[in-house]
């Protein structure tokens, strides 16, 4: 059967363009270091715009004096590398320096200061954003709190996808950690800003930011990711992320996938046949696990993990098969393989299914299905319509596991 062939290269990248494009992305990124490092930020927003996505950038701190930091930006937004492909739309002529429409925007001490998203504002900001997709807005003088807060605000009132939140310190790390937390929700949040807990947990100069950050998620924010500058791509474009992603809902949903899921999904598991954790599929073999298939998010926008479970073939022995499990990076601690299977556990009782099984050709995902009650077994105890077919040499490089269903 022949395989699918991608006419463009997957990448994490685009992975997460297709989430963005259309949307709002809003960042605050208050930057005192030299206005160079802003050229991180530029290249970033340029990637966004060719993508079809708003961007809004509040710009705080030393760069927001003087004309460099416009300059910086300007000429990042306008560059592209050698070694990427032109977007298939030009970026809009987006001049920051001078000129009447330059989508640019001072703020007063006042505005900065005050932390507040008026009306007045907002219909100054509206006015840019009719004729441009990018607006800047300087904030003279804004401490850093003040900024993140004034941020939130803003982007609670626009109801913006995404609020990205860019800050030296980058993500919230956990006691007595190196690397910063992937992922913290609403209700965690909340619990480390009670009464002396973010000074246990050594986060008390970090307190005003984290009340920012929960106050826009529960007046609308869809999300809030905290990184640093150097980070910002790997944060917004990577599996692996830099900094710390918050979102008000539960952490990990387990549900159907949708038709508007397809696509997205389909990506992903292509990536994971291509690392090899996942057997090798024909398109229509691809599209039987996303009709037949659940993801886990977090948040409300954030795939963080997918899998099948396949019965039609297996319905005189009253089995299903698990498969096309693959869960992305920086969510891996997040329990969400776990949740994945027991959502098919769930599954197949509610189908009066005798068992459950899985195969596999990693250890790390073997150890995961015993972790989960799976005892492995010989693959001739497998429904014998599994091997129709099937490549002998990856079937006898296979471990089979089983489920025993109550």
């Amino acid at each position: 059967m022949a395989r699918r062939q991608s006419a463009v290269e997957f990448s994490e990248k685009e992975f997460y363009l297709d989430e963005f494009r259309g949307r709002t992305l809003l960042f605050a990124v208050h930057h005192d270091a030299p206005v160079e490092e802003l050229r991180e930020l530029g290249t970033v927003a340029r990637d966004l715009l060719a993508n079809d996505t708003r961007v809004l950038v509040l710009l705080g701190g030393n760069a927001a004096h003087g004309r460099a930091a416009l300059g910086v930006l300007e000429r990042a937004l306008g560059a592209v590398s050698p070694t990427e492909p032109p977007p298939q739309q030009p970026l809009p002529g987006i001049r920051l320096a001078s000129g009447k429409d330059a989508p640019v925007l001072a703020l007063s001490g006042d505005a900065c200061g005050a932390g507040t998203a008026t009306d007045a504002l907002l219909i100054d900001l509206w006015g840019i954003l009719r004729r441009s997709p990018f607006f800047l807005g300087l904030c003279d003088g804004s401490a850093p709190e003040r900024l993140v807060d004034l941020a939130q605000r803003i982007g609670a009132r626009l109801r913006v996808h995404k609020l990205v939140i860019v800050d030296p310190q980058g993500g919230v790390r956990g006691d007595g950690t190196s690397q910063p937390l992937s992922f913290m929700d609403e209700a965690v949040a909340e619990q480390l800003l009670r009464a002396g807990e973010a000074e246990w947990a050594g986060l008390g100069t970090r307190r005003s930011m984290l009340d920012a950050i929960r106050n826009g998620l529960l007046a609308g924010i869809d999300s809030v990711n905290l990184c640093t500058l150097g980070g910002l791509a790997r944060e917004l474009f990577t599996y692996e992320g830099s900094g710390t992603l918050f979102t008000r809902e539960d952490y990990v949903k387990v549900d159907r996938l949708s038709l508007d899921d397809f696509a997205e999904v389909e990506k992903l598991l292509e990536r994971g046949q291509r690392e090899g954790y996942l057997k090798p599929r024909s398109a229509d073999e691809i599209a039987r696990i996303l009709v037949s298939g659940y993801g886990a998010t977090i948040g409300r926008h954030h795939l963080a993990g997918v899998c099948s479970l396949q019965t039609e073939a297996y319905e005189a022995a009253h089995a299903g098969e698990i498969v096309g499990l693959y869960t992305i990076t920086r969510f891996k601690s997040e329990g969400v393989g776990a949740k994945l299977v027991a959502c098919m556990k769930a599954e197949g009782a509610r189908l009066a299914l005798r068992y459950l099984f899985a195969c596999t050709t990693q250890d790390r995902v073997r150890q995961f299905f015993e972790r989960q009650g799976f005892r492995r077994i010989a693959a001739d105890e497998a429904p014998p319509e599994k091997w129709t077919c099937y490549d002998e040499a990856r079937r006898r490089a296979l471990a089979v596991y089983s489920f025993d269903l109550p």
